[in-house]
């Protein structure tokens, strides 16, 4: 059912389509009970989501250290604390205590995450820092603030040691003295208010972005959980057309399925 059409599946197992189409419904009318072994054990976390039905996100919570996909849900709003909160807190009662999480840099997400895990890191994904900032810098810009951010952009996924990262600070304190005045002058234009936009990203980002540094375990990036759900929307997209309940029985049949992968490698 994760990666197959009824019609494929009918071809493979023997059975005619009538009844795989029987059996899959049967599946997709009940709930799966994912398994939370192991989970005491895990301490890095990678947790994003994607859209499918805007604005409902599937979330996905994997581990961080060995790349697999612990548990998801859908549909959780990322916006709304409530929909965040019920689907963290029961992996915080099961036992879950996590020394990290890395994550897009949604605010609601981090405020969520330290609200139930006080002093836990939260790591910013920094290919989500570096894409967003080079794509309000531009490809070529005119101006030399703008060409200095987005050389300071471009030196985000670079980073590995301490002395680079002080030198790297050193550099964006050195930008905005330059270049203060002129962030916080009212101009219009849309180039000049997406530098400004680039700016304060990097600015308030700059506290949770190089936890990395002090623990080598904590993934500097969600592109492990991006690559997965890029697989998930290509299987979804065989069985388009499911009624809402169906939609979520189908995702947790999905990370159901992928657990048992796992395992089994």
């Amino acid at each position: 059912m994760e990666g197959y059409s009824a019609r494929q599946l009918a071809d493979q197992s023997g059975h005619s389509p009538a009844k795989v189409y029987r059996i899959i419904n049967c599946h997709l009318l009940r709930t799966a009970s994912l398994t939370l072994e192991g989970l005491r054990q895990c301490r890095h976390f990678i947790l994003d989501g994607t859209f499918l039905h805007r604005p409902q996100t599937l979330i996905t919570l994997m581990d961080g250290e060995q790349n697999e996909v612990i548990c998801g849900g859908y549909p959780v709003s990322e916006s709304s604390e409530g929909q965040l909160t019920a689907f963290l807190r029961p992996l915080k009662d099961k036992g879950l205590h996590p020394r990290s999480f890395t994550v897009d840099g949604n605010p609601n997400v981090t405020r969520v995450l330290r609200k139930l895990w006080p002093g836990v890191r939260v790591q910013r994904c920094l290919i989500h820092i570096q894409r967003q900032g080079l794509s309000w810098c531009r490809t070529s810009p005119k101006t030399p603030y703008a060409r200095k951010l987005r050389q300071l952009f471009l030196r985000v996924t670079r980073i590995r040691t301490l002395v680079e990262r002080e030198r790297f600070l050193q550099d964006v304190r050195q930008w905005e003295q330059a270049y203060f005045a002129l962030m916080h002058r009212p101009e219009a234009g849309k180039v000049f208010s997406d530098i400004k936009r680039a700016w304060s990203m990097l600015r308030r980002a700059l506290p949770d972005m190089f936890h990395y540094l002090d623990d080598p375990l904590i993934p500097i990036s969600t592109n492990a959980l991006e690559g997965y759900f890029s697989r998930l929307k290509g299987h979804y997209r065989r069985h388009r057309g499911l009624t809402p309940q169906k939609r979520n029985n189908y995702f947790q049949w999905y990370f159901y399925f992928s657990q048992k992968s796992h395992k089994n490698e």
